[in-house]
């Protein structure tokens, strides 16, 4: 009889964190885009509202939307689908 072995292969997820506020256009289109992207290579997504945190509205006020990838930032047009997965694969 043969003994067969399961190998569970874990993946670890990359995790991308979408810094935002409320009624923000550009924001509901780059995340639509992160959205999209996360359909194509699955990762872990964070949405942050910048007005929830005083540092993080000081820090991206004028900058919005801007996603964060392994200590990388991309804002504004940089918010795209080959970025995004460039970034998730380093």
């Amino acid at each position: 009889m043969l003994n067969i072995l399961k190998v569970r292969v874990i993946i670890e997820m990359k995790k991308v964190i979408f810094y935002t506020k409320e009624n923000c256009l550009l924001c509901d289109e780059a995340l639509e885009l992160v959205q999209m992207t996360q359909t194509i290579q699955p990762f872990e997504l964070e949405i942050k509202d910048i007005y929830e945190d005083d540092k993080l509205l000081e820090k991206y006020q004028l900058m919005i939307p801007v996603i964060k990838i392994n200590e990388t930032e991309l804002i504004g047009d940089s918010i795209e689908i080959n970025n995004i997965l460039l970034k998730l694969k380093e």
